[in-house]
């Protein structure tokens, strides 16, 4: 990205002074005046509104695509266990490693500040892969796997592949993740031990590439038992059984572009933006919508920086 940015750093700075040379110019003496004639007028009207486009082009593909924030969100859950008060849960989504901000240098960031958080657990929820898109360049599992192994958390790692994951090699994803100590779970379950209570974890299918077998999944833990579903697509919500209090998702990067009023440009759920983004509670029970880190099919953010949650779930 640098060549692309000296570029656009360039443009910009010729704008500015070509605003500025306008505003200083001084009025036509022929004409005695002091004001500006309306020439240029509507040439510093031009330049102005041109530098402004300029600079939301350059924030949303030179800046906020580069930056990192951490978002604390707590969710209080009606059945949930008095003893799994307060567990705190770090949720990372939509890597997308080798797409443009995300290199190895970026990686180590991400596991730092994870780790700083203190977790309970950490999850992953798919698509370490990039691909198909404006900007096209693939880091092999064997490159990003090694750093996300740092990652730290008393209850474990574990995580799910997304859409990007199998277009690319999702066998091969899964087995170098799980060379490096993060357990990917594909319509599996495991039992994890809190504070001498069980939560189990539940891994879902992509719902793009795979079946996702719900029920059947669902059904190997204990009646009453708290669960928490992890996914990729936020689309299979309506169809998780009640009894799931949580279910954790990815994939949609927020729509990626998203303007004030106006919502988002791009929708890549199918019901638009019900499941786009945050907190949703609907039939009785929690979906939690993490805005991812990366880009897809262009290296762009606007209205919608990349993220690290830090989730706390609350029992009443």
């Amino acid at each position: 990205m640098t060549v692309p940015f000296v570029i656009a750093v360039a443009i910009l700075l010729g704008l500015l002074l070509f605003l500025i040379r306008e505003i200083r110019r001084p009025a036509d003496p022929r004409h005695g005046a002091r004001t500006p004639r309306w020439g240029k007028r509507l040439r510093v009207l031009l330049a102005t509104i041109i530098l402004f486009l300029g600079g939301l082009v350059f924030w949303a593909f030179f800046v906020e695509p580069n930056r990192l924030l951490i978002r604390q969100q707590t969710i209080q859950i009606d059945t949930w266990p008095q003893q799994l008060n307060g567990l705190r849960i770090a949720v990372i989504g939509d890597i997308h490693a080798g797409a443009p901000f995300i290199d190895e240098k970026k990686l180590r960031v991400i596991v730092q500040r994870t780790n700083e958080l203190r977790p309970d657990l950490i999850v992953i929820l798919g698509d370490y892969m990039t691909g198909n898109g404006w900007v096209r360049q693939t880091m092999e599992p064997e490159v990003f796997a090694p750093i996300l192994k740092d990652l730290s958390a008393p209850l474990g790692v574990y995580s799910v592949l997304g859409n990007h994951d199998w277009w690319f090699d999702g066998l091969k994803v899964r087995t170098v993740l799980e060379q490096n100590g993060m357990k990917v779970l594909e319509n599996e379950v495991l039992s994890v031990d809190v504070r001498g209570t069980s939560v189990w974890l539940a891994g879902l299918a992509d719902l793009w590439t795979r079946p996702q077998n719900i029920e059947q999944t669902i059904n190997k833990i204990p009646e009453g038992s708290p669960v928490i579903v992890l996914t990729h697509n936020p689309d299979i919500f309506p169809r998780v059984p009640q009894r799931v209090p949580l279910m954790l998702a990815g994939h949609t990067h927020g729509g990626q572009v998203r303007f004030p009023l106006i919502g988002s440009v791009v929708h890549s759920s199918r019901v638009g933006e019900r499941y786009e983004m945050g907190h949703v509670f609907e039939n009785n029970h929690h979906l939690f919508v993490t805005t991812g880190i990366g880009t897809s099919i262009l290296p762009v953010r606007f209205g919608v920086p990349p993220e690290i949650v830090l989730l706390t779930v609350n029992s009443p």
